[in-house]
């Protein structure tokens, strides 16, 4: 082509020199032109509409891939690919110009063809986090992990095609840095292999309530990615904790109780041993007017009462034949409580089960499970359920074991 634009400029009486400085100075004009049309078209005309119906759209995909300048960063190739193919059929083969335009153009072509490849890994991961079975898959890591291979593949095309030399001996080269690239890459290598574990074995999702001990960590996870995950505790803080460390260390996931439906309660009252004692008549007839106790009375009477009369006991002596105890029946009221609580679960465990005496009193604890798994519901269920305990307690004469305060301690040097 160029020796064409020569022949027509020598038909004009131009010299060779001449005529060959224009001539390129002309086809790199035209190269130019034609490059500026394209951007035009390409630019202010298509991909404005592109991105104005994207806005419009109710075409999710659609909304996603002009966000993240797919459109864009390909047409910015195409553009490239455009000028390397004028560069070839116009200009001489083997001229320093042509060079030079050629190895800018392919330059041009990896780096936006990297990018481009950037831009659409970034829209499938937008796209993935709408659907319930891709977001919680560690896509974040595994595209990052990608990223960086291509990042590194283009890399060295672009050097290899700088210094003139094959890619496979630099790629033959780099064997002899692998102790050193195994090094630098350590962490994004052990982060992918991580992820793949994480997922493989479902250990770990986005939006689960995670417990980490160890690095601090106390929330919810909101970022699965290549190097780091990072979860974002309940004071509203953040943690950053090394992918593969959910490898190496232990870790608490609380997605099973969110999908269970029930939190579990399990707190324990503190009585004092020294309250405890065999039910009097008129603590019996007391406890009978309580609707939840009646059922449950009336039965253990009558249970303690066959045996008694079968075992022909004196009861004259408390130390002989079963007898009713206030902690035993303030037991079986709050099981029978706790069963008629309307937000404690029926078909889960659901026990009140004394523990192994302690200097702290002898421990009654409530084993329960509750029907949402809600933080602040759950807190107040609990709460209610103990505030309820604490304020009956003494209707069956027990008392709750407390470690004396300051104020105790100056009631017994100046009594009442």
């Amino acid at each position: 082509m160029q020796k064409n634009v020569m022949k027509w400029l020598e038909q004009y009486g131009l010299d060779f020199t001449d005529t060959y400085t224009t001539s390129l100075i002309v086809i790199l004009g035209l190269i130019l032109l034609t490059a500026l049309v394209i951007h035009f078209i390409l630019h202010r005309i298509v991909l404005t509409r592109l991105e104005r119906m994207g806005q419009q759209s109710q075409r999710l995909w659609l909304q996603v891939i002009t966000q993240n300048k797919l459109f864009r960063r390909i047409a910015l190739t195409i553009q490239g690919i455009i000028v390397n193919i004028q560069a070839v059929v116009w200009l001489h083969p083997g001229t320093q110009a042509g060079d030079i335009l050629i190895l800018c153009a392919q330059l041009w072509i990896m780096l936006y063809a990297l990018l481009s490849l950037f831009s659409l890994l970034d829209t499938l991961l937008d796209l993935s986090h709408r659907f319930s079975f891709a977001s919680q898959l560690p896509l974040r890591g595994i595209f990052q992990g990608v990223k960086l291979v291509a990042a590194i593949i283009i890399g060295i095309m672009m050097i290899s095609l700088l210094i003139g030399k094959s890619p496979l001996i630099l790629i033959s080269g780099l064997g002899a840095m692998t102790a050193v690239l195994m090094l630098v890459f350590k962490d994004p290598i052990l982060g992918l292999v991580a992820g793949i574990q994480l997922s493989a074995n479902n250990m770990l999702h986005m939006g689960d309530w995670l417990e980490m001990p160890k690095y601090g960590a106390d929330g919810a996870v909101i970022d699965i990615g290549l190097t780091t995950v990072k979860v974002k505790n309940w004071d509203n803080t953040i943690t950053t904790i090394p992918t593969y460390a959910l490898i190496s260390d232990s870790f608490k996931n609380w997605r099973a109780m969110s999908e269970s439906g029930g939190r579990r309660i399990k707190r324990s009252l503190n009585i004092d041993t020294t309250s405890v004692h065999f039910l009097s008549d008129d603590e019996h007839q007391h406890l009978m007017k309580s609707q939840l106790l009646a059922p449950y009375i009336d039965a253990k009477t009558q249970e303690l009462t066959t045996y008694n009369s079968q075992q022909h006991t004196d009861l004259s002596s408390p130390l002989n034949g079963r007898r009713m105890t206030n902690l035993g029946t303030f037991r079986a009221y709050l099981q029978a409580y706790l069963r008629s609580h309307p937000r404690i679960r029926k078909d889960m465990t659901l026990m009140v089960r004394q523990l192994a005496p302690t200097a702290e009193g002898l421990p009654l604890e409530i084993y329960a499970f509750t029907s949402t798994t809600v933080w602040a519901e759950y807190e107040d269920i609990q709460s209610d359920i103990f505030d309820h305990s604490f304020a009956v307690i003494p209707e069956f004469g027990l008392r709750v074991h407390q470690t004396p305060t300051g104020n105790d301690m100056r009631s017994i040097g100046h009594p009442a």
